[in-house]
């Protein structure tokens, strides 16, 4: 699918399936897939209709998405050697999305033989689409995005969860925004400097990660080892230059 149909298929898809879910959720529209894990209607209906346009184009690509994972962890495995796959983040920012609050987003990529080639990222109430091609950059709303001047004497960092020692720590940390769809953005245009995170599911990074190191930067776990789909660690850290990554990593998980 040419990148042009497939922002086209993820804006259409959220303006049917998930906007008219925004702030009209019922008691039975939401629901629990482990203690403070939520998924709503929407979420299913969007991955389920993505999932069967991108069927539906490319019949012998691997397609998967959060919520089949969580149905079947299995399904995980053939993502890292499967010669084309489509990986589906239909709503990134669940909690947000279910208190009616605007930062939530819809994420893709595409990898080939475990490589990401390209990510998108929509922004559904912002209007902001952020899309990343192996080689190619990184664009917002169609337009070509540069590496961030960084401004900040001490580094900027955002974590979802606190990370033990950071008020001591020689760079700032705050909380982040409870949705890689938005955080990765606030990264890629300069807002922050780094992004930490505990979890390391392919859904949320893939797409962030191309756009990351599209711009120059730095995707590894707190070993040093570069993320890629299969990779798990304690820690995930990423940051607009190298130099940036190994400041982070120093101040927060030591040399």
């Amino acid at each position: 699918m040419q990148t042009e149909q497939v922002s086209g298929l993820l804006q259409e898809v959220a303006d049917r399936l998930i906007l008219p879910r925004f702030g009209a959720l019922g008691s039975g529209d939401i629901a629990e897939k482990r203690p403070g894990d939520l998924v709503t209607v929407a979420d299913r209906e969007a991955e389920v209709e993505l999932a069967r346009l991108l069927h539906e184009a490319d019949p012998d690509a691997v397609v998967v998405g959060e919520e089949g994972v969580f149905a079947d962890p299995s399904s995980l495995d053939e993502l890292p050697t499967a010669e084309h796959a489509w990986v589906i983040d239909p709503v990134d920012g669940t909690r947000n999305f279910a208190k009616g609050r605007p930062d939530f987003a819809v994420i893709l990529a595409e990898l080939r033989h475990g490589r990401t080639v390209r990510g998108w990222i929509w922004q559904p109430l912002y209007r902001q689409l952020f899309i990343a091609e192996a080689g190619g950059g990184v664009t917002r709303n169609g337009q070509p995005l540069t590496p961030p001047v960084r401004t900040r004497t001490v580094p900027l960092g955002a974590t979802y969860l606190p990370v033990p020692g950071e008020d001591g720590a020689t760079v700032k940390v705050i909380r982040s925004w409870g949705s890689c769809g938005i955080d990765y953005p606030k990264l890629i245009t300069g807002e922050v400097d780094f992004l930490s995170y505990r979890s390391m599911f392919p859904w949320d990074h893939l797409a962030g990660c191309l756009m990351v190191t599209e711009l120059g930067g730095r995707m590894a776990t707190d070993t040093g080892a570069d993320y890629r789909p299969g990779v798990i660690g304690r820690r995930l850290l990423s940051a607009m230059t190298p130099g940036l990554w190994d400041e982070a990593h120093e101040a927060l998980f030591g040399a």
